[in-house]
């Protein structure tokens, strides 16, 4: 590892202005893009996706629990068949990223629910939920077009391979 310069106060204080200036460049490009992220149009979803839940099976109507948004996200499963030998566990990522959601009462009082979503069967998700003590809804869309449609999934045997809209490149978790 490279250790920094030993540099007088000044010239820190200059230094750290020119970033503090570039930081503040980065910030209003990431608000400008929000904006455009927020300003995509939507599209109906006329197609009757079912998902497998902890009180049976359920529509995605009824995952939004009649708040007016739905966050859904996607977490990939690590299976066995799927080129990894002896797993039927969460992918370590999205499981760094479900550690760290936080109360969703926040979400609730924008009008907003949150959902996880997998691949992998029921039982599968609810053993693992209850290993890393989540209590965030997750959902089983096994056997289901939902993950494929959305373009978030690495199943080799659905061709083309295709994730988040992109083709074979993807990362393979």
């Amino acid at each position: 590892m490279d250790v920094p310069r030993v540099v007088s106060r000044d010239e820190w204080l200059a230094a750290r202005k020119h970033l503090l200036a570039q930081e503040k460049q980065a910030s209003h490009a990431k608000d400008v893009l929000d904006a455009a992220r927020r300003a995509l149009p939507m599209v109906e979803i006329n197609k009757k996706y079912s998902f497998a839940g902890p009180d049976g099976q359920t529509g995605l109507l009824d995952l939004f629990e009649e708040r007016r948004q739905l966050i859904v996200y996607h977490f990939m499963w690590r299976h066995a068949e799927s080129g990894f030998p002896g797993q039927d566990q969460g992918c370590p990522t999205c499981s760094v990223v479900a550690d760290n959601i936080g109360h969703l009462a926040h979400l609730h009082a924008c009008d907003t629910t949150l959902v996880l979503v997998s691949r992998a069967p029921l039982a599968s998700i609810e053993r693992f939920q209850q290993r890393m003590g989540w209590a965030v809804p997750w959902y089983s869309s096994n056997g289901s077009d939902f993950n494929y449609d959305f373009h978030v999934s690495l199943d080799e045997a659905k061709l083309p391979l295709e994730y988040n809209y992109k083709g074979q490149g993807c990362p393979r978790t």
